[in-house]
Formats: C-alpha cells, structure tokens, sequence
C-alpha cells in the first residue's frame, strides 16, 4: 500500500517556475514507478511524466517536453516535477500516481493516486 500527498502547487505568472513534490508512505516506494497526470478544468486527466523505480528513464508528453523535469529522491521517499516557462494552458489540477510497472503509469495511470494540488497559471 502507498499513500500519496501532493504539495507546491499555487499561483504562478506565466513564464514562471514552480516546483511540485510528491511524498509517498511505505517502505515500498523505491520499487514503485512513478509519474505525475494533470486534469485541467472541464477536460479529461492527461498523463504528463513518468520515472522508473531506480530514476534511470525518464519520459514526457510531448506538451511539456524540454519544459517539465520528472526526478525522484528515494531516500526520501518523494518525486519531483519541476516545470518552468509555465503558459495559462498548463493550468489543471496536478496528480503523482504510483505503480509496480512504468508501462501502466505511462498508457492507463497507476494503481495509487494524491488527491491532487491545484496550479494556476495567469497571463
């Protein structure tokens, strides 16, 4: 069992910088993919990023490659998203998922989800 707890999320100009954090529970965590979805309002859930249980690979959807970096800490049982050069379009409300294979974090979600945190991007 992993329990999930979102935090960073916030008001940001667009243009600007924030910097999401997942922290998982469990003594599990460093064998769990991970990845972070977005919903933005009124839209479906779309997948954004995922990381391997050792952070070895890496992927991205094409909306936020080259401006959105996945990372993890083990030792800390957290995985981060930094995302810069935000646009009023990546407004949504942001989810880390966790499961035992990237495969399905990257086509159908994951097993565990946060409850979310909320970003907001002005222009």
């Amino acid at each position: 069992q992993v329990q999930l707890v979102e935090s960073g999320g916030g008001l940001v100009q667009a243009g600007g910088s924030l910097r999401l954090s997942c922290a998982a529970s469990g003594r599990t965590f460093s064998s769990y993919a991970m990845g972070w979805f977005r919903q933005p309002p009124g839209k479906e859930r779309e997948f954004l990023s995922a990381i391997t249980w050792s952070g070895g690979s890496t992927y991205y959807a094409d909306s936020v490659k080259g401006r959105f970096t996945i990372s993890r800490d083990n030792a800390k049982n957290t995985v981060y998203l930094q995302m810069n050069s935000l646009k009023p379009e990546d407004t949504a409300v942001y989810y880390c998922a966790a499961d035992q294979f990237i495969a399905t974090i990257r086509w159908a979600g994951g097993d565990y989800w946060g409850q979310g945190t909320q970003v907001t991007v002005s222009s």
